[in-house]
């Protein structure tokens, strides 16, 4: 697998891949095992599951609220809370992913995106990426659910959402990460660079 240049410093931790084989492959994603050496050349293997990378959204209606969705997630066997999200298609930028799964799965698209940042949600035992992007100016058009897909909205206040956080009944990593960036922009801290959809595009 190909990896950018360790940062200076780095190298005392940087684990070197030797080869490996395929376990198991689905319909999107692979399961590998691998081999490494390690910093003090001992070997080890390494099982992991390779994904294409995925997008979440931050829907923010004219009110301030943040629309999420309730979704039973059968891995883990309950509904679960969360922003609206989903896996990046052969070929497809990123944005235009997120363009797509916000009208997909809450019916709105929106005149302004900003992009927050890359969320590695399982870094020890998947490659996923999953790219954070905010969305306002939402103008619902009618959703168009993927065959299979059984999701409810609810729009919740920042303070609602971080009440349910700090009850523990969101568990959603990207939906933490999403609470956290959107409090920190709303502070002035973590600034976020808005621009229309096209722009944004080709930004």
């Amino acid at each position: 697998m190909s990896a950018a240049a360790p940062p200076p410093g780095d190298a005392h931790l940087r684990e070197h891949g030797l080869g490996g084989r395929v376990l198991a492959h689905g319909s999107f994603l692979e399961v590998r095992r691998d081999d490494v050496r390690l910093p003090d050349g001992a070997r080890a293997t390494r099982e992991f599951v390779v994904h294409p990378g995925a997008v979440a959204i931050v829907p923010l209606l004219d009110d301030g609220r943040i629309v999420l969705e309730r979704q039973f997630r059968y891995p883990v066997g309950r509904v679960l809370l969360e922003i609206p999200a989903g896996k990046i298609d052969p070929g497809e930028e990123p944005l235009a992913c997120a363009r797509r799964e916000l009208r997909e799965e809450t019916g709105y698209e929106a005149s302004q995106w900003a992009r927050a940042g890359v969320v590695h949600n399982a870094p020890a035992y998947s490659t996923e990426g999953i790219e954070l992007w905010f969305a306002r100016g939402l103008v619902q058009h009618g959703r168009r659910l993927d065959a299979g897909e059984f999701i409810d909205l609810l729009p919740l206040s920042e303070a609602e959402l971080d009440a349910r956080a700090a009850s523990g009944e969101i568990s959603d990593v990207k939906t933490l990460v999403a609470l956290l960036w959107l409090q920190k922009w709303r502070n002035g801290a973590w600034p976020l660079q808005w621009a229309g959809t096209a722009a944004a595009q080709t930004g």
